[in-house]
């Protein structure tokens, strides 16, 4: 999908597999709010929305490899969730919803996650979308920064209800 050349070999970007779940939630647990939403004990929820996601052509699951020099491949060290979602409004526009993005704690800082972030919004482009939108927790002041550094704008307030 996408080769970098980054500090210590080249980063890949590449759809997710079934084997790469458990790194996956690895790098979803790996913060504070992540530990306690996030647990490998048990994989079959995650399992079934895998299946879900990679069922479904408008939904991208994506992971970043970094593959050290002379290797065909190497650890996963990063992810996302992209969606492409039809509206009504903005005259019927297509958007874009990125989740889920994750860097090893390792690697941030290295722009990693601008190179993800820059892939996602080409992709969408390429879709048809006006519009990428993402979430993130308001405690998270270091990802409003980096997001607003990419051009994102804090135009809405969004609101979320478990159920």
């Amino acid at each position: 999908m996408f080769t970098a050349d980054v500090d210590g070999g080249t980063f890949r970007l590449r759809h997710a597999t079934r084997a790469d779940l458990p790194a996956m939630v690895r790098l979803l647990a790996d913060d504070a709010l992540g530990a306690g939403r996030e647990t490998s004990q048990d994989m079959e929820p995650y399992g079934r929305a895998f299946e879900a996601i990679a069922a479904d052509p408008n939904h991208l699951l994506v992971v970043g490899e970094q593959v050290p020099p002379g290797e065909a491949a190497g650890p996963v060290v990063a992810t996302f969730q992209l969606s492409f979602l039809p509206g009504i409004s903005r005259q019927g526009a297509w958007r874009s919803q990125l989740e889920g993005v994750r860097v090893a704690a390792y690697l941030r800082g290295k722009g990693i996650g601008k190179l993800m972030v820059g892939w996602a919004v080409g992709e969408s482009r390429e879709r048809g979308c006006t519009l990428m939108q993402l979430t993130t927790h308001k405690s998270r002041a270091a990802a409003h920064r980096f997001y607003e550094q990419l051009g994102f704008e804090a135009s809405h307030v969004g609101m979320k209800l478990p159920l």
